[in-house]
């Protein structure tokens, strides 16, 4: 339905690459959508009529209220004007999607302060279990370590941040 919408003409997608080559409109990932497209009424207008044309050809319903509208330098009175129209959240950057952090700078350390705190909320509700050796050093091996490796495929990480990560674990592991 959104690639119908643009062939039409009905809604532009944002340009990217050198000379604008190449214009993105969507990024799915499981049942999460991300709609991209430059500023303007006729976008807005479009994207509403869309989603409420998917409610009502698939039966789906569309979660206004939980969805969210992120504009980059636009100003906030237009985007709360779009924001009534959509009847969704208005959302300034930098924010959180699929876990990442979006618009963070990963050379400074905050950056990296919800991956840590992350990692230790996940060890002090494993503390308080009676875990032998073995299930610690899994859970350490497996399931922390697929958060950073998530973390750190998008962003390169500081020598002291894997150092911190290191140091949590192994206070963990008792070392």
């Amino acid at each position: 339905m959104m690639k119908s919408l643009v062939e039409a003409g009905l809604f532009s997608g944002y340009k990217v690459g050198s000379n604008n080559q190449v214009s993105i409109f969507y990024l799915q990932f499981a049942d999460d959508t991300l709609l991209v497209s430059d500023c303007s009424w006729a976008n807005i207008r479009a994207l509403k009529g869309l989603l409420l044309l998917f409610q009502t050809t698939s039966g789906l319903k569309v979660i206004f209220h939980k969805s969210m509208l992120v504009g980059v330098n636009i100003h906030d009175s237009w985007m709360a004007e779009a924001v009534s129209v959509l009847n969704c959240k208005f959302c300034r950057l930098p924010f959180v999607y699929l876990g990442l952090p979006i618009d963070g700078d990963p050379r400074k350390l905050n950056f990296w302060c919800p991956l840590l705190d992350l990692i230790k909320s996940r060890l002090l509700g494993w503390k308080n279990k009676n875990l032998s050796l073995g299930s610690q050093l899994v859970l350490l091996k497996y399931v922390l370590s697929s958060l950073s490796v998530y973390f750190f495929s998008f962003f390169k990480a500081p020598a002291c941040i894997i150092s911190s990560i290191e140091s949590i674990n192994n206070i963990f592991f008792g070392k």
